[in-house]
């Protein structure tokens, strides 16, 4: 008998794992409680710019495997693209250098050896203080483990650890982080090569699995917000699910993937730990055609904003941890970032062309080492509720490939044990 799975949460995890489940012959019920797909990878037309925006500016890595996979099962792989090489260009915006960290092709870092490749003002022996992150702890912070300072660290290493954690490097869990590096740097320039929505993540990773969900049978419920969760009187399963305007009835042969934020899951799930601390992402979005020549990503040193991307015809700036930003005013943030981007891209200061604001209040939980300790595993302990997202223990961040691995992990654990009999 075929199962069906009801998908609590339209997310990249739920998405996921509606497209794993799918593949594997599962029917499929897709809840979401919003009007639209996407959770925080969402794209949305801008009507001051005229564009369509993305929630967040997302890199992925040419080693995310899980990522490129879920991309080319949708058939949605042309829509990642980037640089050729794993080349990642560097500003400092205070002493107005630039260089270009290229890394080699292959597993071997050969590139350390070569002053032209590597991080200025850096030699080969420094690029060893990497070793003791390969041994990290948990319950250890960066600080805790490895060196934190000098150019290395400066001018590579932390901006790549801001962009992978969104807190403080220094601060952050040294076992999430060593993951990290082990998929990415560790794996040779061909992981490392940096990637980017050439049409928005809506194009890339929403769209078309709601495209192929839908050529598949998959029922697809926007709008539709879960309750509450009725459990059976063994404590063993779940017994129903209590939406908005109606109540699902979870029969023998069928299951529950929870795919919603960790706070939603705190109010559905009972005695569920979840991480509970949160940090922002702040990206200021211009109406301006990137200069010939200009990197698709930049990082910034030196500046509010981390990381510079260009697209066509608009170029944006993140910032990464921008909590302490909150409650800056828009036009504020607008007009720091822009004077840095100008810099950045030699584009003229004034005028400022138009521009948008895209704030992610709760865009990751925390790679603190407290909060790792928090992220819950797939199962429950009720035998049909499995749960997902990059909030759940993936061993990453709170990543693109995180959340989708945690939603392919969900369907393949629920369809590999033993169907249910009464």
């Amino acid at each position: 008998m075929q199962k069906l799975v009801h998908v609590v949460g339209a997310g990249l995890a739920g998405l996921a794992a509606a497209v794993q489940l799918q593949r594997r012959g599962a029917q499929v019920v897709l809840h979401e409680a919003a009007g639209q797909a996407g959770g925080r990878c969402r794209s949305y037309y801008d009507a001051k710019l005229g564009a369509t925006l993305d929630s967040g500016n997302h890199m992925v890595l040419s080693g995310n495997a899980a990522t490129l996979n879920y991309a080319r099962a949708i058939g949605a792989a042309d829509e990642l693209v980037g640089p050729a090489q794993p080349d990642f260009p560097f500003v400092d915006l205070a002493t107005r250098a630039r260089w270009t960290v290229r890394m080699s092709p292959g597993r071997l870092p050969w590139w350390i050896f070569d002053p032209n490749a590597r991080v200025p003002n850096t030699g080969p022996g420094e690029y060893l203080s990497l070793i003791p992150l390969l041994f990290a702890k948990p319950g250890r912070n960066l600080v805790q483990t490895m060196r934190c300072n000098g150019p290395l660290w400066d001018r590579l290493l932390r901006p790549l650890f801001l962009a992978m954690l969104n807190v403080e490097p220094r601060e952050a869990s040294a076992e999430l982080t060593s993951a990290m590096v082990r998929e990415t740097l560790l794996a040779g320039g061909l992981a490392c090569r940096p990637l980017m929505a050439r049409n928005g993540l809506g194009s890339a990773f929403v769209d078309p699995a709601l495209r192929l969900l839908q050529h598949g049978g998959a029922a697809i419920r926007l709008g539709s917000r879960l309750q509450d969760i009725a459990f059976a009187a063994d404590n063993r399963r779940v017994h129903a699910l209590n939406f908005a305007d109606e109540t699902v009835a979870i029969e023998a042969n069928h299951a529950v993937i929870l795919a919603v934020p960790p706070q939603t899951a705190q109010t559905l799930v009972p005695n569920v730990r979840t991480p509970n601390r949160f940090a922002a992402t702040l990206s200021v979005h211009f109406a301006v055609e990137p200069p010939f020549g200009l990197p698709p990503v930049t990082a910034l040193l030196n500046a509010t904003a981390d990381w510079l991307f260009a697209f066509d015809g608009r170029v944006s700036a993140t910032v990464y941890a921008a909590d302490r930003l909150l409650d800056t005013p828009h036009e504020t943030l607008a007009q720091t970032v822009w004077a840095e981007v100008a810099q950045a891209a030699n584009l003229p200061a004034e005028p400022m062309p138009p521009w948008q604001v895209t704030l992610e209040k709760h865009a990751t939980f925390a790679a603190l080492p407290d909060q790792e300790m928090l992220r819950p595993g797939t199962r429950t302990r009720w035998n049909n509720l499995m749960l997902a997202g990059d909030w759940t223990a993936t061993g990453l961040p709170a990543t693109i490939e995180g959340a989708i691995r945690s939603g392919q992990k969900a369907a393949d654990t629920l369809l590999n044990q033993p169907m249910e009999r009464r």
